[in-house]
């Protein structure tokens, strides 16, 4: 009775955001830019007292030198190695003590810093971040000890784990020129030649307020973060003005097949990667369109896929889709399926190939797309409810070269999304020679009674490193 009154729900609020009014909002954000460049967004929130603190910086993994891969997410953990008022590890510490907890995160294209708190607790945790922001201390003892931290995350996170092994490999194998190429962990031995003198270059030529956002959600309004931020951020210099060149993609030629086969695999996986347009590359009137359809091919138990591999045949364990617009440059369309025990993996590839071949030859029913926007729009009724998810949906935007009008426009683009639409968004991304296909197996060999390890949870295919 419970589940049926939740998809009761669930349907009340997919059909009222689908047959919603135009200029449907997001999260009615508040925005400011303070004098030194930095800009400013509150999303009010006032459900409980509490804040979520965000400063993201415009660089990540894609915008490091070639050669020293992994250096921006080096960085990010370099950052809690404390300043001249606060000594190294009492960042978290103090925010801990004041019930609070913090993190961090690099991806390709942004690194993030954020910390929740009571709504008492803002000024505290903006005073420190801004001081980091401008006197973070490194000597080569503490940069040692953390460039060790890293490696092991390395080989724990990524070498021993054959998925994001093979994740790795991918999309190495998928972008030809991009610094996407490169894994945002870095590759190890670039990792392990990082020096403290890349470090500082890095900070100093990176983080600073007119390459920052910071995003305050919560308890709180502009006129209360206002005066906060000019005080703490706005006291702090101007950087240079920074570009972000990025190589452009070739034409993609020619298919590219990885096979991983190793004796920690208990379960194959048949993936496959397509260059895909985003918000900011490529053909991106295609970009929300291609949100539609990853939510028709596979975005959950009613997607095309899983009801046709998992349901109807019987031959999967899971099947899923999923895209990814938010992007400086050229982004992934990314399929998924785990066979059943026994199935051979080029019968699903089979199956699947001939399901998009389809979809990009026939497209797909208006009532279908009405449905599958329907429950993309229904997603934001309940990231409003969050805290945390404002300030990563506009941060995130921000920090790629987006707007708070881009992001609070997503819902109308997103119902302007046609059938047409979609059909031509797959025809033009389902093109194999864009295509990586990667499949994951169990080594033949391997002895009998030897028995996988544990992996890490995932499909490996993790665009952001904490």
């Amino acid at each position: 009775m419970k589940s049926s009154h939740h998809a009761l729900c669930a349907l009340l609020v997919v059909s009222a955001l689908a047959a919603a009014p135009a200029q449907a909002k997001m999260f009615d954000p508040e925005s400011f830019e303070l004098a030194n460049g930095m800009q400013v967004v509150v999303v009010p929130n006032h459900r409980v007292p509490i804040v979520s603190h965000m400063v993201w910086y415009k660089v990540g993994a894609a915008d490091e030198t070639p050669g020293k891969s992994g250096l921006a997410h080096l960085l990010e953990h370099l950052m809690f190695k404390g300043t001249p008022s606060v000594p190294p590890g009492e960042f978290s510490k103090t925010i801990a003590r004041n019930g609070g907890r913090d993190n961090a995160f690099t991806s390709a294209d942004y690194t993030g810093y954020y910390q929740n708190v009571a709504a008492d607790r803002l000024e505290l945790v903006m005073k420190m971040e801004a001081d980091r922001m401008k006197n973070l201390v490194l000597d080569e003892k503490n940069f040692r000890t953390e460039l060790a931290v890293v490696l092991e995350e390395r080989r724990t996170r990524t070498d021993n784990s054959p998925a994001a092994l093979l994740a790795e490999q991918m999309e190495a194998a998928l972008f030809l020129n991009s610094p996407y190429h490169r894994p945002v962990i870095g590759w190890e031995r670039e990792i392990a030649g990082l020096t403290l003198d890349d470090a500082t270059a890095f900070y100093r030529r990176w983080y600073a307020p007119n390459n920052a956002i910071l995003v305050v959600a919560g308890d709180v309004d502009a006129a209360a973060v206002r005066p906060l931020a000019e005080k703490y951020y706005g006291a702090l210099g101007s950087g240079p003005a920074l570009a972000r060149p990025r190589t452009e993609e070739p034409p993609a030629r020619a298919a590219r097949r990885v096979t991983l086969t190793d004796a920690r695999v208990s379960q194959p996986s048949w993936t496959r990667l397509y260059l895909a347009p985003s918000y900011n590359a490529g053909s991106r009137e295609l970009a929300y369109p291609l949100e539609v359809l990853a939510e028709i091919v596979g975005g959950g138990s009613t997607s095309r896929l899983y009801r046709s591999l998992a349901v109807d045949r019987a031959l999967a364990a899971s099947a899923d889709a999923s895209y990814e617009p938010a992007s400086v440059d050229l982004s992934t369309f990314r399929i998924s399926v785990t066979p059943r025990p026994g199935v051979p993996l080029d019968k699903l590839e089979t199956l699947v190939e001939q399901e998009l071949g389809r979809i990009a030859k026939e497209g797909i029913p208006a009532d279908e797309v009405e449905r599958a926007k329907g429950r993309l729009r229904a997603s934001v009724a309940y990231g409003r409810d969050s805290l945390h998810t404002g300030a990563r949906v506009l941060g995130e935007a921000l920090a790629i070269g987006q707007s708070v009008a881009d992001v609070e426009s997503w819902p109308d683009r997103i119902g302007a999304v046609t059938a047409a639409d979609v059909a031509r968004a797959a025809a033009q991304v389902f093109d194999a020679r864009a295509s990586v296909t990667g499949l994951l197996l169990p080594d033949p060999n391997a002895p009998k009674d030897a028995r996988p390890r544990a992996m890490p949870p995932g499909s490996g295919f993790s665009k952001e490193l904490h």
